[in-house]
C-alpha cells in the first residue's frame, strides 16, 4: 500500500475540472489499494465535495487572486513525510510553490497543468499573459523542472502547452483523464434527473453539461439552437453559475424566443448528473478552450453521443473513433453540429452510441490511470 497526497487550490466545484480530476484519480488510486488525502486552500466551512475515503485538510483560504497562505507550507513540512508521493494540481498559484520549496528533493511531486498553460488564455486575457510570462520566469518554470514530471491530460494539451512559454526543460507525460462512470439502474438514474428538472418530463433534449461561463462557448449554443433545433427539441443547461453569467444567457434566449425550451437547472452531480446524460438525445460543448473535457468522458460512459468543438484536445480521438460530431467553436460551426444530430436516422443513433461506450471503455475507464500516476512519480506499482 502506498500513501498519496493531493494538493489543491480548492474542491469546489465551481472551478471547474481540477476538483472532478481528484476525486476521480482519487478513486482510482484506491481501487489500486492505496490510500489517498488531500491538502486545499478551502476554508473549514466552504461547500466543496470530499472525494469518498479521503480525509481532506482545509488549510484556509489564501491572499488575493495568488492565495498566498503560509499554512500550507507549514502543513506540509509537518505532514509530507506520511506519503510515498504528492499530485499537485494547478500551476499559477501559491500552491505550487509551496509544495516546491517542501518537496523538491526530498520526495517525488508530478504537477497537474489543467489546461493552464493553454495559449487561448494569452489571447483572451494578454495583459493577465504578461504577469505570467514575468512569473514564470521567476517561480513557475522552476516548479515545474524540479517536479519528476509535468502531466497533460491529452497529446493535443501538451502539443499546444509549448507555445505559449518559453524554456520547456521538464519532463512531461500524457496521463488522460476519464469518468468513474455512472452506477445503478437507468432508469432510476433518469428519474432523479426528471425530479430534479421535471420541466423535461416526457420530452427530447440537447444536454450542455459544464460550467456557464464565457470560455464554454453558452452564448453561441443558444444562438445556434435558435436557428437550427426543431421546435420539438428542448436544451437543458446544467453546470453553476460559475462567474454570473446565468442573467445575461437567460436574457438572451428571451430575445431568441426560446425562453420556454430552455431550461437551467445549476449545477447537479451524482445520480441526478448521470439521468440528465442518460436521457439525453446528445451531449452538447461548443467549448472555445478544453485542455480535456471530464463531461465528453461522462457522456461516452452512458453510451451519450458527443457534438463538441475543435477545441475540446480529445476531439480528435472521440472523431476518430466515431463516438463525436466534431465542428469548429463558432457559431456557423455549432449549427452544423445540431443538423448533424438532428438528421441522424436511429440505426446511426444506435452506431453512434455504441461507439460512444466503447471509446469510453478503451480510453477514459480509469483503469489505468493509479498505474500511469505512479509511473510518473517514479514509484512502482503495487
Amino acid at each position: 500500500m502506498m500513501r498519496l497526497l493531493h494538493i489543491i487550490r480548492s474542491l469546489s466545484p465551481d472551478h471547474g475540472g481540477p476538483a472532478d480530476s481528484v476525486s476521480m484519480f482519487a478513486a482510482a488510486h484506491q481501487r489500486a489499494g492505496n490510500e489517498v488525502e488531500v491538502a486545499t486552500l478551502d476554508d473549514a466551512g466552504d461547500v466543496y465535495t470530499t472525494p469518498p475515503g479521503c480525509e481532506v485538510h482545509p488549510l484556509g483560504r489564501g491572499i488575493g487572486g495568488y492565495h498566498y497562505n503560509p499554512e500550507m507550507r507549514r502543513w506540509l513540512r509537518a505532514n509530507a513525510q506520511r506519503f510515498d508521493g504528492v499530485i499537485i494540481n494547478g500551476v499559477w498559484q501559491y500552491h505550487t510553490l509551496a509544495a516546491r520549496h517542501v518537496l523538491a528533493g526530498r520526495q517525488p511531486y508530478v504537477v497537474f497543468a489543467h489546461g493552464a498553460l493553454d495559449p487561448y488564455f494569452r489571447h483572451r486575457y494578454p495583459l493577465k499573459h504578461l504577469k505570467k510570462l514575468v512569473y514564470w520566469t521567476l517561480f513557475e518554470q522552476k516548479n515545474l523542472s524540479l517536479a519528476q514530471a509535468v502531466c497533460f491530460t491529452s497529446e493535443e494539451e501538451m502539443r499546444v502547452a509549448a507555445e505559449g512559454f518559453p524554456r520547456r526543460d521538464f519532463k512531461t507525460v500524457v496521463i488522460p483523464y476519464g469518468s468513474i462512470g455512472p452506477s445503478g439502474d437507468k432508469e432510476a438514474l433518469r428519474q432523479s434527473f426528471l425530479a430534479a428538472c421535471p420541466a423535461v418530463a416526457g420530452k427530447n433534449y440537447l444536454l450542455f453539461l459544464g460550467r456557464l461561463h464565457p470560455k464554454k462557448g453558452c452564448d453561441i449554443l443558444l444562438e445556434a439552437f435558435a436557428q437550427a433545433a426543431p421546435p420539438e427539441l428542448d436544451l437543458v443547461m446544467v453546470g453553476p453559475d460559475a462567474v454570473g453569467l446565468r442573467a445575461a444567457l437567460e436574457s438572451q434566449a428571451a430575445r431568441l424566443g426560446i425562453t420556454q425550451r430552455v431550461h437551467w437547472t445549476g449545477a447537479l452531480r451524482g445520480s441526478p448528473k448521470w439521468g440528465a446524460l442518460y436521457g439525453a438525445e446528445a451531449f452538447i460543448l461548443p467549448s472555445h478552450q478544453e485542455n480535456f473535457g471530464i463531461a465528453v468522458a461522462d457522456a461516452l460512459a452512458c453510451g451519450t453521443i458527443a457534438a463538441i468543438s475543435d477545441k475540446v484536445n480529445i476531439a480528435g480521438e472521440v472523431s476518430r473513433d466515431g463516438a463525436a460530431f466534431v465542428e469548429p467553436d463558432t457559431l456557423d460551426g455549432t449549427i452544423r453540429l445540431i443538423q448533424r444530430l438532428v438528421s441522424l436516422t436511429e440505426p446511426e443513433r444506435h452506431t453512434m452510441r455504441k461507439h460512444a461506450r466503447d471509446c469510453y471503455e478503451r480510453r477514459y475507464s480509469l483503469h489505468n490511470a493509479a498505474d500511469e500516476v505512479y509511473r510518473a512519480l517514479g514509484l512502482m506499482s503495487r
